[in-house]
């Protein structure tokens, strides 16, 4: 027998003694009649199972600062540029569900811009699939706020030197960038032992936002609300993910953007022969607009071609069902003047009306 098993009696007789003990201290207080505090309300179970869904989602970990991974001897000595650790996307083409698809994990901690803002940069600034611009945005603002972060810290370390006067130079440009933290975060955060920690709470404030940007997800050409929850077997693991796929709904509000037609008609035509019969039932434009303006001046060439013959035909029509035995000669002479003006408004009609309709398109 081992000694741990020895010790099984002795921990089971402690076990009960306490349970034991605290029986007889609740029936101070009704026990067991008393059925103590009384519970919640029934939460909806839809409610429930949308917070337990959440609560059981990973976190997307990151570090704040974030962890330096040197990559070269320039790096090892003066250490990595600040990057920002994104949530990655996998983009992926199938037929069944177009060339625009993409998936991410679903974490708990993962932000994503609103409809409306996520709407309006993508129909107003046209940033739709080359989100290049919006991701340098996200990579300065961290590299701002770590480098803020940075002087920060200098300037908390810098009034713990007495004999240092920060507001000499060059210490009072260091002063003047942080110092009106202080004007502002006074009032609200109290001193610790006559110590002021208003440096501190804002560096933690920095924190925070550097960190969320590295949370933040851009659902181009999607909006946010999109996205449906689903379960996929990533690295023979089953996991959470979020896919965005199919048709982008804003594709179907608004004219699709010109160069991206234009990219399909050029570079991508198996593209544009999918859109066009997967979608034909809908009433979306596919085409470039130059493609259509061709084809409407085609369009427009064919109808006047057809008015002209049709005027010809009448002119000759009424030439020839006159009966030239009741005519006199003034009257012959109006009717060719009348036949001449036919025909030479028919001859100039494609011109003049042509010419104006062109500039219509």
């Amino acid at each position: 027998m081992s000694l741990d098993e020895k010790f099984i009696p002795v921990q089971t007789s402690f076990y009960e003694m306490v349970g034991n003990f605290f029986k007889q201290i609740a029936k101070f207080f009704g026990y067991p009649e008393n059925p103590g505090m009384p519970t919640i309300y029934d939460v909806p179970s839809e409610l429930y199972a949308r917070s337990q869904f959440l609560d059981n989602l990973p976190n997307h970990r990151t570090f704040w600062p974030p962890v330096q991974r040197p990559e070269t001897w320039f790096e090892m000595i003066f250490g990595p540029a600040p990057k920002i650790d994104a949530v990655p996307k996998y983009i992926y083409e199938s037929k069944e569900e177009g060339f625009y698809n993409f998936y991410i994990e679903n974490y708990k901690n993962i932000y994503f811009l609103p409809d409306w803002v996520s709407e309006f940069v993508q129909v107003r600034l046209n940033l739709c699939l080359d989100i290049t611009l919006l991701e340098t945005i996200r990579e300065v603002l961290f590299v701002g706020l770590m480098i803020y972060s940075q002087i920060v810290i200098l300037r908390i370390a810098l009034s713990w030197y007495i004999y240092i006067n920060p507001y000499t130079f060059p210490w009072c440009y260091l002063a003047a960038a942080v110092d009106w933290t202080e004007d502002v975060l006074q009032g609200i955060v109290p001193a610790i032992l006559g110590v002021n920690i208003t440096g501190s709470v804002f560096l933690g404030i920095i924190g925070v936002i550097a960190d969320s940007l590295n949370h933040l997800v851009f659902t181009m050409p999607f909006l946010p609300s999109e996205g449906e929850q689903t379960k996929l077997l990533i690295n023979q693991q089953l996991k959470d993910v979020l896919v965005f796929h199919y048709l982008p709904i804003l594709w179907y509000r608004y004219p699709i953007p010109n160069d991206i037609r234009e990219f399909w008609y050029t570079e991508r035509p198996d593209i544009l022969n999918y859109m066009q019969t997967a979608y034909k039932d809908l009433d979306i434009q596919f085409l470039p607009d130059k493609i259509i303006q061709e084809l409407n001046r085609q369009n427009l060439k064919t109808e006047l071609t057809q008015i002209h013959d049709s005027l010809i035909t009448q002119n000759n029509h009424l030439t020839n069902d006159i009966p030239t035995e009741i005519l006199s000669n003034e009257t012959i002479s109006q009717i060719q003047i009348f036949v001449s003006s036919i025909i030479s408004l028919s001859e100039n009609f494609d011109t003049f009306v042509f010419a104006d309709m062109i500039k219509l398109f």
